[in-house]
């Protein structure tokens, strides 16, 4: 079954449509690909999608062991290169609403590891993941 629809509108934008459940996200080139930037480009959703599977992988171990992770902030950074153009490096910083133990940050870590996301992106692709844990 298709999992998401696309369809071309015209000025380097495109309209996406998850079939499931009818939700819409609009992309544009970015400025520096003669796009207007109005709207989040592939190659953000790319860094967007890594982030998001790792903070549902997180909060799916939380869950299963027994702690709390709401509140959970992230900041990713993504690096473009050249010749050809494409995504070099990918930089995550993870903010989380407390401290944990040190099993708990062994499951956190060991989440982020299994994203299915993060396993699927080309090895090429650096990661830089930052663990920012609250101090009480």
């Amino acid at each position: 079954m298709t999992t998401l629809k696309t369809i071309y509108k015209g000025n380097l934008r495109t309209e996406i449509t998850h079939i499931q459940s009818g939700s819409k996200i609009i992309t544009d080139a970015p400025t520096d690909n003669n796009g207007k930037g109005e709207s989040i480009s592939p190659t953000d959703m790319l860094a967007a999608a890594l982030g998001s599977c790792m903070m549902t992988i997180i909060a799916l171990a939380s869950e299963t062991h027994g702690f709390n992770v709401e509140g959970m902030e992230m900041e990713t950074t993504k690096i473009m290169g050249t010749n050809p153009r494409r995504v070099v490096e990918i930089d995550i910083v993870l903010n989380f609403p407390s401290d944990y133990t040190d099993k708990e940050k062994r499951f956190i870590e060991f989440a982020v590891k299994s994203c299915p996301v993060e396993n699927s992106i080309h090895p090429d692709i650096k990661r830089v993941i930052t663990y920012n844990y609250k101090t009480n």
